[in-house]
């Protein structure tokens, strides 16, 4: 691979199946990630990835998924909208369940940690089982999970390259208001970091120093360009819009790379005595030669969805969505677009699949 390989999870609930199918493929092909991002479901996924040795992170991902099926009393051949309610009403074992004292008197000032619908100690109890932080933190591989601060606003991305990551880090990215209550580090309260970069690229645009990297972009929200005609298809795309990749992002990171390749190319037409000066030097140095491969994987639609489907914890949901991830990224390996050359002023090269819709 040219460059180090990095992993970038959005977050979008049962949505996150998708991922799984992605990891596997990439597992199989002997390609592991240097470094994972992710937010919310990105960033379980991701510490699950990050927090195991390589022979046991298929497994591991897998026991996870496994314990976020809904199947008891004939769950899977409901109708959806029982089926959602259930979850709704009920939570999942292995995830969350209802903060009834909330969904009473929703008014009471019970402080950010408590003000939530649901209280999510079955997730913290979860992740302990299947994730191993103290090799997590040996650095074996990267890991960033974004969240948001829950009183300034400002984001926040924890990385384990410079401090210990615990449980509370990867629970903070996956609070996701006013579902999940905020998860306090530092002092500090912190919600889903999803709410204020569901795709967090730039993490690695703007990381310092930055490295040529093979970055698989991993969207399990997919605004297909389709025209809502109902108001169930307006709730189903507003969703989508909301918390699916921005093109205006990636198209500025993709401006700015460039500028730091012009700077580059500019600097090699100094002379010797000019590039040698203090100023000059200062001025070159935000130059940067590093070519970012992006392989953008958009999960398709599956069936007949609505805007419930990143609550779709159904066996027959997740295995469609797992298979979904893994047929995708297959064709991508298939196809090695990170071997073809990128223009040296350009910098970025961002790939799809021949045939995926545009976001």
């Amino acid at each position: 691979m040219p460059g180090q390989v990095v992993l970038v999870l959005q977050g979008g609930g049962a949505l996150g199946a998708y991922q799984l199918g992605v990891y596997q493929a990439m597992h199989e092909a002997g390609i592991e990630p240097d470094w994972v991002i992710g937010t919310s479901i990105g960033a379980i996924n991701g510490a699950i990835i990050a927090g195991n040795p390589p022979q046991q992170r298929l497994d591991r991902l897998r026991e996870f998924w496994h314990r976020m099926e809904r199947n008891s009393f004939g769950f899977s051949t409901m109708p959806r909208a029982i089926a959602n309610a259930i979850t709704v009403g009920q939570g999942i074992p292995a995830f969350f369940e209802p903060n009834l004292s909330s969904w009473w008197n929703p008014e009471a000032r019970v402080g950010v940690e408590h003000a939530s619908f649901y209280q999510t100690t079955p997730l913290r109890s979860t992740l302990e089982a299947l994730v191993d932080f103290d090799y997590l933190n040996q650095q074996q591989m990267r890991l960033t999970v974004g969240a948001v601060n829950a009183r300034s606003g400002a984001m926040r991305y924890f990385d384990s390259s410079r401090e210990q990551l615990g449980v509370e880090h990867v629970m903070a990215s996956g609070a996701l208001p006013p579902a999940f209550p905020a998860v306090r580090i530092d002092g500090q309260p912190y919600w889903d970091g999803g709410i204020y970069s569901n795709t967090p690229i730039e993490a690695v645009l703007d990381d310092e120093p930055r490295r040529s990297s093979v970055i698989f972009s991993v969207q399990v929200w997919n605004p297909d360009g389709s025209e809502p005609e109902s108001v169930l298809d307006v709730l189903d795309k507003h969703k989508e819009i909301q918390y699916a990749s921005r093109a205006s992002n990636i198209e500025q990171q993709r401006r700015l790379h460039r500028l730091r390749h012009v700077i580059r190319e500019m600097s090699k037409h100094l002379s010797a005595k000019e590039a040698a000066s203090p100023e000059v030097r200062e001025l070159a140095s935000w130059g940067c030669g590093t070519d970012m491969h992006v392989v953008s994987l958009r999960a398709p639609r599956i069936g007949n969805e609505d805007h419930t489907k990143d609550i779709d914890f159904s066996a027959a949901g997740i295995r469609a969505r797992w298979q979904a991830g893994y047929d995708d990224t297959r064709r991508f390996i298939a196809l090695r677009p990170w071997d073809a050359p990128i223009d040296p002023i350009e910098g970025i090269a961002i790939h799809e699949l021949p045939g995926a819709s545009a976001s």
